[in-house]
């Protein structure tokens, strides 16, 4: 069973704003991300989300289960209040100094610091601030429920140094671990008081929820109830299920200390996890990527390049930084395109498949030769010999969830079949020795087929394209067991198809188009110029969004009653005729009938001021090119939260005044 994913999304939405409810906004992002899986080639079992009903009833039952072992304890702590938003702040709406020795870093999140990653309680922070409105909040007294992560230690250090060995746990996933260990575990707070969440099922705590790194976990064993009735089937049986989980470095804590510690607490036979692979930082090009600040090229991004998903898959295997941080830039996406994959990969595939392809006389009629005395024709025993050492290389290293590696190994067996297919001089022994040519064009099909599966699970699709130009269904792909002897085949590869086989057509492999020029045939092989490509520039920024003065009305007959005279206006959206008016801001108007308002800014804010966004700066673009798509590509990520606050992203709209929000609809789209 593959890993099930879960998503929290919070969606949201306004410049005179048609707002929708928090559920069916969640419901269009997770339509947005599973839409980028499918592109990737990514899939899952269930693609589900924390937002059902089924994670609810789970996460709950395991609460009580805790509540009953007394692993839990009630405690006042002092928690982060801000007097102008008037609301305890969620820890990712708090940024501060890192309290850490010789760290310091000044935009520490509440709940850990990005640079040293350390995890962090927002009271610990110094000179905290409100996100939303950069005000300094205050300390306030608040109960809460604690997990006793202390008296757990024992059954959790025995789990962790038992399972590290017998699992294969990634090295910085271990020195993780082990530093939250030697540190010293202290209780973990489990609630919140935010409006939006799992409510804790406890009168004391009733309108309270839980803590984010409490309940997200547990939505692994939700959405596996999603799949299927018989969940318990994988998650309560660890003497026949594996657990394998994949992250990036700063979530390790959360996973090998806070959700193991909180089923070892239910006093259940959980299935806990045994392997887990951790990366280190995928860096860009001079920088860090930043979603926030539109810095890199994202999953939603990628389609617009026109380079193949089995390529951007590819890339991102190659340059998957396990050991230590590592580096996209498009240059070394352009060289490993060319080097790699056409040169390598794509020349070999496509020299024994074209070749074998062409009629009689100069090939074989796309029928596979048979090939009588292979193990004793010196180069082919010598490239058995050098695959099977490989394929040994390469079983391990995926045993051990080192897929960087297992990729390199694959590509290396590619490299072999292209200095086979050199020293044999297959073009020359076709006319002077047909059945050594037989021979190297069996072994060479053999390995062209060997590839399509050692690489099937980086490069799915490439893997289907293979598999079909020879002719075979994806069921015959090597399981590489060595119950079934497919082990004992893959070490002869010209054993692997039978002699007689019709392949079918050979095509060109990984061509690009687009931004990517048409490939243009050389001495080596193929090359292919890729244009950079990516939407660093889309900023916030590019939108002229200021304070304006209402002076009349006209036929806005389903727009909210509003009490203010200001509102926001989007000042440099190509002017266009609505109702008869001209207008060069957002409609107010609602097909569906459904509520909708303008966005307020205070009362205080002046008319033409412009709206900012803490940390997005440069001027707005004179007027919007409606063929860039400017607005539509930035107003997906514009929505108000459950406190009415208006954002992009998580970046409020600011004036000198204070931050804009609407009258009574949360967790809306601005539209």
């Amino acid at each position: 069973m593959s890993l099930v994913s879960e998503l929290r999304n919070v969606g949201l939405n306004c410049i005179s704003s048609h707002l929708s409810t928090h559920a069916s906004c969640c419901c269009r992002y997770h339509k947005i991300h599973k839409e980028v899986y499918d592109w990737f080639d990514i899939s899952f079992d269930e693609f589900g989300r924390t937002s059902i009903p089924q994670h609810t009833e789970v996460c709950q039952a395991i609460f009580k289960k805790l509540m009953e072992n007394n692993w839990l304890s009630e405690n006042r702590m002092q928690q982060l209040y801000c007097e102008t938003c008037q609301r305890f702040l969620a820890d990712r709406l708090v940024e501060g100094t890192c309290p850490t020795l010789d760290c310091n870093y000044d935009s520490a999140r509440g709940d850990q610091c990005e640079k040293c990653g350390k995890l962090l309680n927002p009271t610990e922070l110094k000179d905290p601030r409100c996100k939303v409105c950069q005000s300094t909040p205050q300390i306030r007294d608040t109960d809460h429920l604690f997990l006793e992560l202390p008296l757990l230690k024992d059954k959790l250090e025995e789990y962790i140094n038992n399972m590290s060995i017998a699992g294969c746990w990634s090295q910085n996933a271990i020195q993780a671990t082990y530093a939250w260990l030697k540190e010293g575990l202290r209780s973990r707070c489990i609630t919140r008081d935010l409006k939006w969440g799992v409510p804790v099922p406890h009168e004391k705590y009733k309108d309270k929820v839980f803590y984010v790194w409490f309940d997200a976990p547990i939505g692994y064993v939700s959405i596996t109830a999603c799949y299927t009735p018989e969940w318990e089937k994988w998650w309560k049986n660890p003497e026949n299920v594996d657990l394998y989980q994949f992250m990036g470095k700063d979530n390790v804590p959360f996973h090998t200390v806070m959700f193991p510690s909180t089923l070892i607490g239910t006093g259940e036979n959980w299935t806990l996890m045994k392997s887990i692979s951790v990366t280190e930082y995928l860096n860009y090009e001079a920088g860090k990527f930043s979603k926030s600040k539109g810095v890199g090229v994202f999953g939603n991004d990628v389609k617009d390049t026109k380079i193949p998903a089995e390529v951007w898959r590819y890339y991102l295997l190659t340059n998957r930084p396990e050991v230590s941080d590592s580096l996209f830039t498009w240059v070394d996406l352009q060289a490993k395109l060319n080097t790699e994959l056409l040169n390598n990969l794509g020349n070999f595939i496509n020299r024994v498949l074209s070749f074998i392809a062409k009629a009689p006389g100069l090939g074989y009629g796309s029928s596979i030769p048979d090939a009588p005395g292979a193990e004793s024709h010196y180069l082919t025993k010598a490239l058995a010999e050098k695959v099977g050492a490989y394929l040994e290389q390469y079983i391990e290293a995926m045993e051990k969830v080192k897929l960087k590696q297992g990729l390199k190994i694959g590509m290396s067996i590619s490299s072999e079949g292209n200095g086979y297919l050199q020293e044999s001089q297959f073009w020359k022994l076709y006319k002077e020795d047909r059945a050594s040519c037989s021979i190297v064009m069996r072994t060479s099909v053999g390995l062209v087929y060997l590839l399509s599966c050692l690489l099937e699970p980086f490069m799915p699709s490439f893997s289907l394209e293979v598999l079909k130009q020879l002719n075979l269904p994806p069921e015959t792909r090597l399981s590489l067991c060595d119950e079934n002897g497919d082990l004992e085949r893959a070490r002869k590869p010209w054993e692997l198809l039978p002699a007689g086989h019709k392949m079918g057509t050979p095509e060109p492999l990984l061509t690009i188009d687009g931004n990517g020029k048409k490939q243009k045939s050389t001495k080596s092989g193929s090359e292919v110029q890729i244009k950079k490509s990516c939407k660093s520039e889309v900023s916030i920024s590019r939108l002229d969004i200021r304070v304006g003065l209402i002076k009349k009305l006209r036929n806005i007959r389903m727009l909210t009653p509003f009490i203010t005279e200001k509102s926001v206006v989007l000042c440099n959206l190509k002017p266009a005729t609505m109702r008869g008016v001209n207008s060069s801001n957002g409609s107010c108007s609602d097909k569906n009938g459904t509520k909708v308002e303008l966005l307020e800014p205070p009362h205080s804010a002046s008319v033409g001021e412009r709206v900012t966004f803490p940390g997005f700066e440069g001027k707005p673009d004179r007027v919007l090119n409606p063929k860039k798509k400017i607005w539509e590509t930035l107003q997906s990520d514009l929505h108000t939260d459950a406190q009415l606050f208006a954002f992009y992203k998580d970046v409020p709209f600011t004036t000198s005044a204070g931050v804009c929000k609407v009258q009574s609809i949360s967790n809306g789209v601005i539209s």
